[in-house]
């Protein structure tokens, strides 16, 4: 599909669905949907998040289920979840022989062998003006057109330094590091404002199908095997109109970068669109100034990889006994 035919044939606005009638068509097609939240450490603002769900998402019948996955919190995200009466599960604890890496990617691979949907949605737990939007647009385009198998959410993205609010200042690493890098190698995918966005919705019969990174690395390397797998026209975005969450300072976001380049130059390499013929480094020096002094911090960092869930027996087998 032509770049600009797709961009205005599968860019929506949250405002052109209602729950209301996504209910409906969901019945109709006999569709079933589960939505996850992937936690570390968000006491701050899970409750209002599960709780405005519970009332305008999963109540109504949207959703089938709702389930936290958490990432060893040290916090109170895992009793504040709980007490919502949604379950919550530990990812550490699931498919358990395999070994844990910890990272979101791995939290949303693992979640797959847990959540029962044809459809699942994935949302960030740290979105400060959280509103049902954020769930039901992203499930529009997906409900409403069967062509679509993944959706993903875009806004704009304030910057929140001390006391200045830099309104259109936010998102630094998909400005300057995912936007250039998919312009220069994945043009056809230059028209996605929100490549690294944590809120999206797939089929499962796509989302199974392809392998997942293991860190940040996830959204870009998910994005890029549907579009090598399944194509253009399979992907649509929606505006949500505004996110703001918790920003990170400087040093998380360069550890973050590491990983995605990792991951991007992975694919790069395995589609064929870039060779470079040697092993690179997983030693990050971090560099900071505390104190009045620079302090270097050698850290190992590396993105894995996860196969397709298609290929873990445990899954398959879980499977069968769903459908």
């Amino acid at each position: 599909m032509n770049i600009k035919k797709w961009y205005k044939n599968n860019t929506y606005e949250y405002k052109e669905f209602s729950i209301k009638e996504l209910i409906s068509l969901k019945k109709k097609k006999n569709l079933t949907i589960s939505l996850c939240f992937p936690t570390l450490n968000e006491a701050k603002t899970i409750e209002h998040i599960l709780d405005l769900v519970k009332h305008e998402i999963f109540e109504p019948g949207l959703v089938d289920e709702v389930v936290v996955i958490d990432s060893n919190s040290i916090d109170n995200t895992v009793h504040i979840a709980r007490s919502t009466g949604f379950k919550v599960i530990q990812h550490k604890d699931v498919l358990s022989k395999y070994e844990y890496f910890g990272g979101k990617g791995d939290a949303l691979w693992k979640s797959l062998a847990v959540l029962k949907g044809d459809i699942i949605v994935w949302c960030d737990s740290d979105i400060v003006n959280f509103n049902s939007r954020f769930i039901y647009g992203i499930l529009g385009p997906i409900i409403t057109d069967d062509k679509v198998s993944y959706v993903k959410g875009f806004y704009r993205r304030p910057l929140q330094i001390e006391s200045s609010n830099l309104e259109n200042e936010g998102g630094r690493v998909t400005e300057i590091l995912v936007r250039p890098l998919i312009n220069l190698f994945y043009p056809d995918l230059s028209r996605i404002f929100q490549p690294l966005s944590g809120e999206y919705a797939g089929r499962r019969k796509v989302l199974e199908s392809i392998p997942f990174s293991t860190g940040y690395g996830v959204e870009v390397g998910m994005l890029i095997e549907i579009f090598e797998k399944f194509g253009l026209d399979a992907i649509a975005q929606v505006n949500l109109q505004r996110r703001v969450h918790r920003n990170q300072p400087i040093s998380s976001l360069s550890r973050m970068s590491f990983g995605i380049i990792q991951t991007f130059i992975g694919k790069l390499e395995k589609y064929n669109k870039a060779e470079l013929g040697r092993n690179l480094s997983k030693i990050y020096n971090q560099i900071e100034f505390i104190n009045k002094e620079y302090i270097i911090t050698p850290l190992e960092l590396e993105e894995m990889e996860r196969p397709p869930m298609l290929e873990i027996k445990e899954y398959l087998g879980r499977k069968k006994k769903i459908v």
